[in-house]
């Protein structure tokens, strides 16, 4: 299993519920790229790498959606040499003209999420903000339309994601990493001018020149799972230009993706123990299990069974062990898809697959066309190229006992996700990202005790990280990925007061 994206949860709702997708893009030649004119004009239908689907719906309110493209450097060590072009969407503000602050940039994760498409699809959660805000988002390097990473074809990911993700022995071992090193090498093959120029440095510099030509002097930013290690890096680089910003569903910047992967591990056990619970507690019949225990004893005898021996999922492929594992975790990113997981768990019991296998669709970026976005590439891609650690068979064998011990459910998956890199063609940059930002105005910093994707820990270790004053943490009692989506008025109160108004929350405020 690949590692979970570290992205907010859209993915279930746009295999499982209508989407609203767009996107654009292009490219040209170096010259002072600070004074470059976007040419906004209406956004195409999205790309292929970008999950297809339809031109987005009409705003919330009044305007359209608009698309550009901005140029960048391809290696911002040379910026006078070759651009890529950045796929850009806004939505004008909608409010009074002489209240307007700026723009306001959204990452919503992954990485390897398009912000051309998420963005669309949430406005009317961020239609507040958008009263004094131009609301912004784009695809970073390597996503997307702005130069995607390439790696294998639709149908050879649906054969690569079939894989056993879990090895038993010497043999579906030496399988997995051989699959593993096609999969990187075709990687290499197709991308191999854009990968060394994906980490996550260079797209917050792709941020800082996004800036100056929406004409901002400060950058006002929200950054959501991903997007707030996103986030930390700008702050870090340009501690002086950071405006109003608000990072949600935080990434821990002090670990190495070791730590990472195992904090994840206990992330999505303590989710399912809150799905159990949740289950088993309701006046209804759990349909699933008579006690909490019982529903994690059924479901992990579900994944042994599969692993010896698939049920029909969507013709032709199958629900695999590592496909219903994935569908298990796409479905606790948001207590929204609980219902999912209920309905998905019901059918394999009874042999069927469907649920489960959408799921996990979601999670790889695959439409109900077949065709995949290119989440999972990327993903990869921008995660090997920042991350310096390579982790060898025998590293994670000797692992793998204390990943089982963080999650019976998930932790063989995590552990095993760390091979990704092992054969990456491009060294990593460090093991951790370096998020200090003193000279920084204040960041809001916000925690949701059941996070699954990114641990609730990480808040305090990101606010502390920034520095004595930049950080500024708020935690919600919740559930899922994230907290400002969760439509808790104390968490959204807390941070449009500050996005629109300057208002800080107390240091330490709890919302629930």
């Amino acid at each position: 299993m690949m590692k979970p994206s570290r992205i907010r949860a859209a993915a279930a709702a746009a295999v499982l519920l209508p989407s609203l997708l767009v996107a654009c893009g292009g490219s040209s030649k170096a010259g002072d790229l600070t004074v470059q004119k976007l040419d906004w004009k209406d956004c195409p239908a999205p790309s292929e790498a970008e999950g297809g689907g339809n031109t987005p719906s009409p705003l919330p309110g009044s305007g359209p959606w608009q698309c550009a493209t901005l140029e960048a450097p391809l290696d911002w060590s040379n910026p006078k040499g070759d651009t890529i072009g950045l796929a850009l969407i806004r939505a004008r503000a909608s409010g009074d003209p002489a209240k307007r602050i700026g723009s306001l940039i959204f990452n919503f994760g992954g990485p390897g999420g398009s912000g051309v498409t998420t963005l669309p699809a949430f406005a009317s959660d961020y239609a507040k903000l958008r009263t004094r805000y131009d609301l912004v988002s784009f695809d970073p390097r390597g996503v997307g339309r702005s130069t995607p990473v390439k790696c294998k074809t639709d149908a050879q990911l649906d054969v690569y994601f079939q894989q056993d993700a879990t090895p038993d022995d010497a043999t579906e071992r030496a399988q997995l990493v051989d699959r593993t090193k096609g999969f990187n090498a075709a990687c290499e093959k197709n991308s191999k001018k854009i990968l060394p120029y994906v980490p996550t440095t260079d797209a917050a510099r792709d941020m800082d020149l996004m800036r100056q030509v929406l004409g901002d002097t400060k950058l006002h930013y929200f950054g959501i799972s991903y997007g707030t290690e996103l986030g930390g890096v700008y702050a870090h680089l340009f501690p002086k230009n950071v405006g109003r910003a608000v990072f949600d569903a935080v990434v821990d910047p002090t670990k190495t993706p070791e730590q990472n992967a195992l904090g994840q591990a206990k992330g999505f056990q303590h989710a399912l123990d809150n799905f159990a619970d949740d289950c088993t507690s309701k006046v209804t019949e759990c349909p699933i299990g008579d006690t909490p225990q019982d529903v994690k004893n059924r479901i992990a005898k579900l994944l042994a069974d599969l692993d010896k021996k698939p049920i029909p999922g969507i013709f032709p492929r199958q629900l695999t062990q590592t496909a219903a594992t994935n569908g298990i975790a796409q479905s606790l990113y948001s207590k929204d898809f609980w219902e999912y997981l209920t309905q998905g768990l019901e059918e394999a019991y009874d042999g069927e697959g469907r649920i489960l296998m959408l799921l996990s669709d979601s999670l790889n970026g695959r439409n109900e066309n077949g065709e995949y976005s290119n989440l999972t590439s990327a993903n990869v891609a921008i995660n090997c190229a920042d991350e310096k650690p390579r982790y060898t068979v025998e590293h994670i064998q000797r692992k793998v006992p204390e990943f089982r011990a963080a999650s019976p459910l998930f932790g063989d998956f995590l552990a095993w996700g760390m091979i990704s890199c092992t054969d990456w063609a491009v060294p990593g940059a460090a093991d951790h990202p370096d998020v200090s930002a003193p000279g920084s105005a204040p960041i809001v910093v916000v925690g949701n005790t059941g996070d699954p994707a990114t641990p609730f820990e990480g808040a305090r270790r990101m606010a502390d990280a920034l520095g004595k004053g930049v950080g500024i943490q708020l935690t919600y009692k919740g559930q899922g990925h994230g907290a400002y989506d969760s439509k808790n008025k104390c968490v959204q109160d807390a941070v449009n007061g500050y996005l629109l108004d300057g208002k800080l929350p107390t240091t330490g405020a709890v919302c629930s």
